[in-house]
């Protein structure tokens, strides 16, 4: 049996992502007609036309989505081989590409770091922020090798390992309490008095779950894009929010006026890690498990 050329696999998952053949090329650091020659080098191989062409335009065949997809997963694999092999097959050595969504980074990033250079000191760690669908896609593309998200999310063709429970607390200012009835229910919370993240934040679904925020009335237009702003906003006595512990034992309510105490039911969101689900890197993925489960503030392994 005669294998497809690797490279020309890696080629047409980047026309696939691009859906354009000059920026595709741009990024192989190719030309234009090299690239389209491996593609039509693949559809011969294969024996089955991937591309639908008219012109200067094309879209990708079913046979040719599934190729891409088995593609990725492929490449995905190889590079996990590389890694293993540039690292002299110590599976703690070698780089790992972090990815970390912004209501967890700020909190416990530096304390992560300090860890792994102390437990792990041959991985090379390298570590990006993003939003969560924005890393699971990074994810998917082979383009980073674990996530540290909150959970329950869907994360299709992943796995999930739950590290910790971060539970929920409701933050105000005195002053906004006293107009609060005691003891507080949340069904009774004025039109416009909680201030959210903005909807691409996971955060905000995770706290109208968790802490059963069932009236949409509740909730202000006025969403922030950070937890930093929700604690200006919950200031300025305007209204309250929701924070997760690991931001309040990180001191985000240094300087202000605000007071906090446990959502209803004591709710919580999970954090954990995701990894794709073909990776030969379980052992070190369980092994930074352990490393980072003590950071949480309900570490559960």
């Amino acid at each position: 049996m005669k294998w497809p050329n690797l490279k020309h696999l890696y080629y047409l998952v980047v026309l696939h992502e691009e859906q354009h053949f000059n920026r595709a090329a741009k990024r192989c650091f190719v030309s234009q007609s090299t690239l389209s020659t491996a593609i039509q080098n693949l559809e011969e191989h294969f024996g089955c036309q991937m591309l639908e062409r008219d012109h200067k335009t094309f879209i990708f065949t079913p046979f040719g989505h599934e190729v891409v997809q088995r593609s990725r997963a492929l490449l995905n694999q190889a590079s996990d081989l590389l890694d293993f092999v540039h690292s002299a097959g110590d599976w703690q050595a070698g780089k790992l590409r972090l990815g970390v969504i912004p209501t967890i980074a700020p909190f416990m990033l530096e304390p992560l770091i300090n860890e792994v250079q102390d437990k792990l000191p041959k991985l090379n760690l390298q570590i990006q922020e993003d939003t969560t669908s924005h890393l699971l896609q990074q994810l998917n593309n082979g383009e980073l090798d674990l996530l540290v998200l909150a959970l329950p999310m869907e994360t299709p063709g992943c796995k999930q390992l739950v590290i910790g429970h971060d539970p929920f607390h409701l933050v105000a200012h005195p002053e906004m309490l006293e107009q609060l009835p005691s003891p507080l229910d949340y069904s009774q919370l004025p039109e416009n008095s909680v201030f959210l993240l903005q909807q691409e934040h996971c955060m905000t679904g995770h706290a109208v779950s968790a802490c059963g925020l069932r009236h949409s009335e509740q909730v202000s237009a006025l969403a922030a894009s950070s937890l930093f702003t929700l604690v200006q906003l919950a200031n300025s006595k305007l209204g309250l929010t929701f924070l997760p512990e690991l931001a309040l034992k990180s001191d985000v309510l240094a300087h202000t006026q605000l007071v906090s105490f446990p959502a209803e039911d004591r709710a919580f969101r999970e954090i954990g890690l995701v990894w794709r689900s073909g990776t030969t890197r379980m052992r070190l993925f369980r092994r930074l498990a352990e490393v980072i489960a003590p950071l949480m503030p309900k570490p559960k392994l």
